[in-house]
């Protein structure tokens, strides 16, 4: 299977995406972590986190869904 410029581009794009994602956790993780666990507003924050997460991913197929249109 050839990987071309159209390929690449969707691959980084969900790959940056996803990576925003997982520096959410990290961020969440450090702010609100601690030896006891995740207090309330940390698993509120993890879950506006992940209702984030799943409207980039719908933003970034969209996108992505367009661009290749344009080609």
């Amino acid at each position: 299977m050839e990987i071309d410029a159209e390929l690449r581009r969707q691959i980084a794009v969900s790959l940056s995406a996803a990576a925003v994602f997982v520096a959410g956790l990290v961020g969440i993780g450090v702010a609100f972590g601690g030896p006891d666990g995740l207090p309330e507003t940390g698993a509120i924050a993890l879950v506006a986190l992940l209702a984030a997460f799943v409207l980039l991913m719908a933003l970034v197929g969209a996108y992505l869904i367009r661009a290749g249109d344009d080609t």
